[in-house]
């Protein structure tokens, strides 16, 4: 990354930098589903219509974001502009089907046994709001590109929790897996604010707006996760 932050026009250097991230995350999610199938017990045809919705649409988004980014190092802004709205409908799309996979989950008793049901009611449920709102804000802020890319940057390393989960040795961590998790999303967002610092000489505000609202979230989550309210709701879920 350092050869990227000291290239000659800092306009590309930074583009291609976020394009690089971008091949970082897919990578992250390929190589974390790539291992839970391969641990599959069951063929996929006998799972859920929902998960099959939800994991296509999972995929759309992650191949989406790599395109946009790609388009943008390439220098094809405009196309990149164009495609906006097909952003926005897969976003919403990611945060519909990541409820409804959520509960569904619950009523099944499909919670995997690491987590406790408040925590994963949480962790899964919040955490896709969390990635819509950062998301929201980022389409909101789409006309300031600075704002715009790191917001979609922390977005999306919030969204590739679950890749992380399946890659971390979860059953190992006990009640520090979401935390272990949080830690391994915010290597991402480190790694953009360590660009910043190379090539802008301070670390841009959507760093820290994004780094506190996950913050804010991990601690909602180890907190309220274990609370009365959020377990009687698990469990009121789970009965539905």
């Amino acid at each position: 990354m350092a050869s990227i932050a000291s290239a000659q026009d800092p306009v590309s250097a930074e583009r291609r930098f976020f394009f690089a991230m971008a091949i970082a995350f897919a990578v992250t999610v390929v190589a974390g589903f790539s291992m839970s199938y391969a641990r599959m017990t069951q063929p996929p045809t006998s799972l859920p219509i929902q998960i099959h919705l939800h994991a296509m649409v999972f995929v759309s988004w992650v191949g989406f974001y790599l395109l946009q980014n790609g388009l943008v190092a390439s220098g094809s802004v405009a196309i990149h502009r164009r495609l906006g709205v097909v952003g926005g409908v897969l976003a919403t799309l990611m945060v519909v089907l990541g409820l409804v996979v959520t509960v569904m989950c619950m009523r099944r008793g499909a919670v995997p046994f690491f987590f406790p049901p408040g925590v994963f009611l949480l962790i899964d449920g919040l955490g896709v709001l969390v990635f819509g709102g950062l998301v929201a804000a980022a389409i909101r802020l789409r006309n300031r590109p600075d704002w715009h890319k790191r917001l979609m940057l922390c977005a999306m390393a919030v969204v590739i929790s679950p890749a992380l989960g399946r890659i971390l040795p979860m059953p190992l961590l006990g009640v520090w897996a979401p935390v272990a998790v949080y830690v391994g999303l915010m290597l991402y967002v480190i790694a953009g604010m360590v660009y910043d610092v190379r090539a802008r000489g301070s670390i841009h505000s959507a760093y820290w707006w994004g780094a506190g609202v996950q913050t804010a979230f991990i601690l909602i989550v180890m907190i309220g996760g274990y609370s009365a309210p959020v377990i009687t709701l698990a469990g009121w879920i789970a009965r539905a």
